[in-house]
């Protein structure tokens, strides 16, 4: 099973940071570049735990749709998403949130299994691992613009 594994250091309070990294609609601004909607469940504000949120997405030219729900939820420490329907044949989205120097790191572990069997691990090899990074990475950079600015206030109220 391919993992993801990105480390972020940000300068902002982890409740924030936190906060900011399960917002609905702070993932559809990270997300332009698909045209990510939330269509149903949970789909503005803060999302929680058992709670879901169904994406549809375009992704390599074809539109699909990805449900995911929270499975685990500490507040601000840790929480993790799965994959309840879509694409993979299952994926696990672990968020880790740690004070640093007055800031705080993120640290995210994305593991998930492709489907079609061999076809998917080639794929992996080939584009997906990359491709799933550079989203990540993007979302990332997203919550740390947000955290280090007055942006968040936008998105969340304390």
């Amino acid at each position: 099973m391919p993992r993801i594994e990105l480390r972020t250091e940000i300068k902002a309070d982890k409740k924030v940071v936190f906060d900011l990294s399960r917002s609905i609609d702070l993932h559809k601004i990270s997300t332009e570049q698909t045209n990510e909607q939330a269509i149903a469940g949970k789909t503005s504000g803060l999302i929680g735990m058992d709670e879901s949120v169904t994406w549809r997405a375009k992704h390599f030219g074809i539109y699909q749709n990805l449900t995911s729900r929270i499975t685990e939820f500490d507040r601000p420490k840790y929480f993790a998403d799965e994959m309840v329907k879509g694409a993979f044949k299952e994926f696990k989205h672990e968020h880790h949130f740690a004070e640093l120097n007055g800031g705080t790191l993120m640290t995210d572990f994305f593991d998930y299994k492709s489907p079609f069997g061999i076809l998917g691990k080639l794929a992996d090899k080939l584009f997906l691992k990359k491709y799933m990074t550079e989203l990540l990475t993007e979302r990332n950079r997203i919550v740390k613009e947000f955290a280090e600015s007055e942006k968040w206030k936008e998105l969340i109220t304390e």
